[in-house]
């Protein structure tokens, strides 16, 4: 599929603030191997992350993840920020993510938490956790409306918890893992998502799948 087809397959919707989670499995649930995504990753995956990031005004992703996969800032010629989401002080000033950028991240964090001093824009949204339709909100306050999320797992499953994913980006890797590998989303959400299927692309053994929340429009 060329680049302008995808681009209109994946486009956000207008007019509006709208959350896409972007996520990699194995067959058999697993959303890393050996700690890391890139273990399940291919070429196709790949086109749908970077394609994720040319479409969104804002990245979201939980500081687990930033230090596990040792995320950098945004380094392109239309310069993403970075919005990490933490109700702990883990972050530090010396991190690629605020050393090696062309615009300051953005840090969401909560009253409780004990954060440094970082190089970054920091949003209070929450007294002891984070709240996350309010993060949603501060995002969308300052233009950011399409907002990619790339994980955890926690911050995805608290955020479909709360109502506020519209769609899922599922790359199925052709693997089957096995081990102790976390799943794509944790937590308790009562009842399940109900998810419709939008698209489905086959890149040799690998399965590209777009939802979107039934009720989202």
């Amino acid at each position: 599929m060329t680049d302008t087809a995808l681009e209109s397959l994946y486009a956000y919707p207008p007019d509006r603030t709208w959350v896409t989670a972007n996520f990699v499995s194995s067959v058999d649930g697993a959303v890393s191997v050996d700690g890391r995504s890139a273990g399940l990753g291919s070429p196709a995956d790949r086109r749908i992350y970077l394609l994720g990031r040319e479409l969104a005004d804002v990245v979201m992703v939980g500081a687990g993840t930033v230090l596990a996969e040792g995320y950098r800032g945004a380094r392109r010629s239309r310069p993403l920020p970075i919005a990490v989401v933490t109700a702990r002080g883990s972050l530090t000033p010396d991190m690629p993510l605020f050393t090696d950028t062309s615009v300051p991240p953005i840090v969401i964090t909560c009253e409780a938490a004990r954060m440094p001093s970082l190089p970054a824009e920091v949003v209070v949204a929450g007294d002891t956790d984070v709240d996350l339709e309010v993060a949603v909100a501060a995002l969308a306050a300052r233009g950011l409306h399409r907002i990619n999320l790339e994980g955890g797992p926690r911050l995805f499953g608290s955020m479909v918890a709360g109502g506020l994913v519209d769609a899922l980006n599922l790359t199925i890797a052709p693997v089957l893992a096995v081990g102790g590998a976390s799943r794509i989303a944790h937590g308790s959400v009562t009842p399940p998502v109900d998810l419709a299927l939008a698209s489905v692309l086959r890149a040799d053994d690998v399965l590209l799948l777009r939802y979107q929340r039934r009720n989202s429009s």
